[in-house]
């Protein structure tokens, strides 16, 4: 067994619960928006028996954030442009008849 074998995270499979989990990059297939989407090198828990998967959760939120449709735009609402106040009209000075 070699040191990088021995410190590796297992956890015990939640499925078939005789497999352990191990932490592997796969490809990542979803559909959104009537898109097919692939992610190669995605994190993920895979059981070594039932071949359960379980993708790590930080990962979908980042990936989520990225494929979302308001990705890249302001976060800011202008629902109308900045309007300035007219300025007022000035007092004619005009001379009064005698």
């Amino acid at each position: 067994m070699t040191a990088e074998q021995s410190t590796e995270i297992t956890l015990p499979c939640k499925e078939c619960q005789a497999g352990v989990m191990h932490r592997k990059f796969v490809t990542y297939i979803t559909y959104m928006a009537d898109e097919l989407v692939s992610v190669p090198d995605f994190p993920a828990w895979v059981c070594d028996v039932c071949g359960r998967r379980e993708y790590d959760a930080q990962a979908l939120t980042r990936l989520s954030l990225l494929l979302s449709p308001h990705a890249g735009k302001s976060t800011m609402r202008h629902t109308h442009p900045t309007r300035r106040t007219p300025p007022k009209p000035k007092a004619s000075r005009t001379a009064k008849p005698d």
